[in-house]
């Protein structure tokens, strides 16, 4: 197996904090510069999985930072440069305490949440009658909260502002912003023979008091995507859709019990199959990019890191 990036533990010059999420690892430098290391961890259900996956911080990063220049004249965005494969340094920002979900089909966790019976998610009306995968007339945003622990939970706009966490013109503006990302994110998934099926965004208030999009985006750990060709077939035959996602690890997970409920115990993962999520990953960097992917050396990976870090801070100071 090739070497992996499950964590980091480094000390920059200015460094005030360190916030370690999921998946990135993220320093905070003088309240001046994030810095945020994509690490080859991997998570489902909230939960990080025991195995890091080869490549995948490369593959997310490269492919987050390749959306963020391309939707850079639609929202201003948080990145400053990309001195590494699995990094990106960025303007400091005050995070927003919701996740933006924004759903062009009914497939995934909406989709099991429409199987119990509901027929609102997050405040927002679904038809009755619909199928699995299925297009909505037309996309729906689905926020989130972002807890510090456990489960993320869903939340309407009236909740977000009754409960202040985002005043209602500068949510206006974010949700503005979404629907337009989504948009581009769907027509330049359309050009290479894909859908853009649902994403997340994050944004934040930076200290000239711009909205920046912030993190990742359109990363198959953010998004979930379908191949375009044989969609339609697919889908009248009741047929289950050809997907670049996180999704088949879930299902794999769920297959082996495990949900992320308490009790349960992650399943043992074979090499064979870390390298099969491994593979996928590089699949969907490769069809959303229409870009070979470069296979970088992994050999002392986190002082390659840590050096291009540190060339960055020492010019940028």
């Amino acid at each position: 197996m090739q070497n992996v990036i499950t964590k980091t533990d480094f000390s920059f010059p200015g460094q005030k904090s360190i916030y370690k999420g999921k998946v990135r690892d993220v320093y905070n430098i003088s309240d001046k510069y994030l810095v945020m290391v994509t690490t080859d961890r991997i998570s489902a259900f909230d939960v990080v999985l025991p195995k890091g996956i080869p490549y995948k911080g490369q593959v997310l990063n490269q492919i987050a930072t390749k959306f963020l220049d391309a939707t850079s004249d639609i929202c201003p965005n948080w990145k400053i440069a990309s001195p590494d494969p699995n990094v990106t340094i960025g303007r400091f920002c005050k995070v927003y305490p919701i996740e933006m979900i924004i759903r062009g089909y009914l497939t995934g966790s909406s989709w099991r949440t429409y199987q119990k019976g509901a027929r609102t998610i997050c405040g927002v009306a679904i038809p009755d009658g619909m199928k699995e995968h299925q297009r909505f007339p037309e996309p729906i945003i689905t926020p989130t909260t972002k807890a510090k622990v456990g489960h993320d939970e869903d939340i309407s706009r009236d909740e977000i502002f009754a409960q202040g966490l985002i005043p209602e013109e500068e949510y206006k503006t974010i949700e503005k912003y979404a629907i337009a990302l989504f948009k581009r994110g769907t027509e330049i998934a359309a050009k290479q023979g894909l859908i853009l099926v649902d994403t997340k965004y994050e944004f934040g208030k930076g200290e000239d008091g711009k909205i920046y999009l912030i993190d990742e985006i359109h990363t198959p750990d953010s998004s979930r995507y379908f191949y375009l060709e044989g969609y339609d077939d697919r889908q009248a035959k009741g047929e289950q859709q050809r997907q670049l996602s996180k999704e088949f690890v879930r299902e794999w997970l769920m297959a082996n019990g495990f949900q992320g409920h308490e009790g349960q115990a992650v399943p043992e993962m074979s090499d064979p199959f870390v390298h099969e999520i491994s593979e996928r990953y590089i699949e969907l960097y490769e069809s959303i990019t229409g870009e070979k992917f470069n296979h970088t050396d992994t050999t002392g990976i986190l002082q390659r890191i840590e050096k291009n870090i540190l060339g960055f801070l020492s010019v940028h100071k």
